[in-house]
């Protein structure tokens, strides 16, 4: 059996949004106006309650935290202390409209948001803006959910930063 692997080269918007709040001021802020996902629609999937956990997921914030994972504190392995966290950040439904029409999208929802604080004390949020990810699926149904997506997320992370 022999491997066959194609390539493409994508090109992605990559968003820096300054905060002139603190580090700790702005990670408070996005952690107020984006809850963490209630997982609990998997275990409904997984039972088979496809009803349940659709109902389950249209209850919850149109932009959920999935996850987070402390960047900074591993930063401590190579001797530095920086404030780093990355959020996957998106919405399960959000996801399934994308997903539906093109599979690969799945590979990017959720969104990666990162929240840093540099040496020099500057804070920003980084993320590459979903409606360049997304569009190498040359999707119009993808891409109309992608920019969607993108205005929600450019607010919330302006608000917190803001």
């Amino acid at each position: 059996m022999s491997e066959q692997m194609t390539s493409t080269h994508v090109t992605v918007e990559h968003v820096t949004l300054r905060s002139l709040k603190s580090f700790e001021a702005a990670r408070a802020a996005l952690e107020a106006s984006v809850p963490p996902l209630d997982h609990a629609y998997a275990k409904l999937l997984r039972d088979g309650k496809v009803d349940e956990a659709r109902n389950l997921l249209e209850r919850q914030a149109p932009l959920s935290i999935f996850g987070a994972r402390d960047h900074g504190g591993l930063l401590l392995t190579a001797g530095l202390t920086r404030s780093a966290i990355q959020y996957d950040i998106g919405n399960p439904l959000t996801a399934a409209r994308m997903t539906r029409h093109a599979l690969s999208a799945a590979l990017y929802a959720p969104i990666r948001v990162l929240l840093r604080e540099d040496a020099d004390g500057d804070v920003a949020f980084e993320y590459d803006r979903p409606a360049t990810t997304f569009g190498q699926f040359g999707k119009q149904e993808v891409d109309e959910v992608a920019r969607n997506l993108d205005d929600q997320l450019r607010t919330t992370l302006a608000m917190a930063a803001g």
